[in-house]
């Protein structure tokens, strides 16, 4: 009996294994309105109904029961891993979200497909599941290229996603800058110098649209002969446009407050008052915003917010700085803090990308500050 059993349960494995009549395909899900789900979502889907093969594989998924979640995703160390079902309930859920679904069927052959379906099951393995998620390098999109080239060795003409060019930040921003512009200013400020630069095609990838389009590109060796990849590029669901975001941009709010705080100071200085408790409360925000980016440079294993010069204007001195803003003394590092903030504001004007667009008011006001706490404290007699 248990001699029966195992060999039906072989005998239903093997049934399902892909062969000429399997349907290989790359899913494109759109982004979503949550920020997890702003750049999309790629996955591989391998469907036969005569076999009763429904699998799809992504390597996007984790878990909230993870222990100290919270803490891990912070430091860069929240473990993905790859996750298998069918996909009809996916595609209800993502219409639900109203993100657009896109089919892409692999002209593979049965080789190439029991290869690749092999190397998705060796790594749905309980021991294999988990790997180390990284952003740009390592995520859903660029794990089922990899997956595609070692399935299809040299008989696949890859280039990766040729179209254009731009740098990793470059690309986020084309993603969020006009949908979730507080969200791109925030990953702007949060990651570091190694975000500027340019991706590769292969590396552009990380994006499951350029992801589309690579495959779109790419060519396969059958018969001695080169034929494109995909065999069929088909819409399940196309999104509806999503309203605008609201009109209060960083751009919107800072320059007004550069306008603001302007109207303030001058007022101040005209009126000869000598009051801190707004420059108190500018600099310690400036010092918690730098403490933040000190500890996503140092405190965690997120390689992309190293070598953030942003410390140089958002910085942990600024506590102290403002603790010991006071009417009794001259203060000789405001004029150090002029000419540092007249630096970076001129190397932000040469500079002139989105998120040093955004950062020319701030400093514009932290210029404004430090001229009005020097010209008051200059009135002050010496002691």
């Amino acid at each position: 009996m248990i001699i029966c059993m195992a060999l039906l349960g072989w005998h239903r494995a093997a049934a399902q294994l892909p062969d000429s009549t399997t349907q290989v395909s790359l899913i494109t899900v759109g982004p979503g309105d949550d920020l997890y789900s702003s750049f999309g979502h790629s996955l591989f889907w391998f469907s036969d109904p005569a076999k009763g093969l429904d699998a799809s594989y992504n390597y996007g998924s984790f878990t909230f029961q993870t222990e100290n979640f919270y803490l891990k995703f912070l430091r860069g160390t929240l473990p993905y891993k790859i996750d298998k079902a069918p996909l009809d309930a996916q595609v209800y859920y993502w219409q639900h979200e109203n993100r657009s679904v896109v089919q892409q069927v692999l002209n593979l052959s049965a080789a190439q497909k029991q290869k690749l379906y092999a190397l998705l099951e060796e790594n749905y393995r309980p021991e294999n599941r988990e790997y180390r998620y990284r952003f740009f390098y390592d995520n859903c999109a660029t794990r089922l290229q990899d997956m595609l080239l070692a399935a299809c060795g040299d008989s696949i003409i890859y280039e990766g996603y040729t179209h254009e060019t731009r740098t990793f930040r470059e690309w986020i921003d084309k993603y969020a800058h006009r949908q979730k512009p507080w969200a791109d200013f925030g990953m702007d400020l949060a990651i570091g110098k190694t975000a500027d630069k340019t991706a590769t095609p292969m590396q552009a990838t990380f994006l499951p649209d350029n992801l589309h389009d690579a495959f779109a590109g790419a060519r396969v060796i059958a018969g001695g002969k080169p034929g494109p990849l995909v065999a069929a590029d088909r819409v399940i669901y196309s999104a509806t446009p999503r309203p605008a975001p609201g009109f209060l941009t960083p751009m919107l709010f800072f320059w007004a407050l550069a306008l603001l705080t302007g109207l303030f100071t001058l007022w101040q200085l005209r009126s000869h008052r000598i009051n801190f408790a707004f420059d108190k409360i500018l600099f310690t925000a400036c010092a918690l915003a730098g403490t933040v980016l000190l500890l996503l440079w140092f405190g965690t294993d997120h390689e992309d917010t190293v070598l953030n010069w942003d410390i140089l204007w958002a910085s942990p001195i600024l506590f102290i700085i403002a603790a010991g803003l006071s009417r009794k003394k001259k203060k000789p590092w405001v004029s150090v803090l002029l000419i540092v903030y007249a630096l970076l504001l001129l190397a932000g004007t040469i500079n002139l990308d989105k998120h040093n667009q955004v950062l020319i008011p701030v400093l514009l006001v932290l210029i404004m500050r430090l001229y009005y706490i020097n010209t008051s404290l200059a009135k002050i007699p010496e002691s």
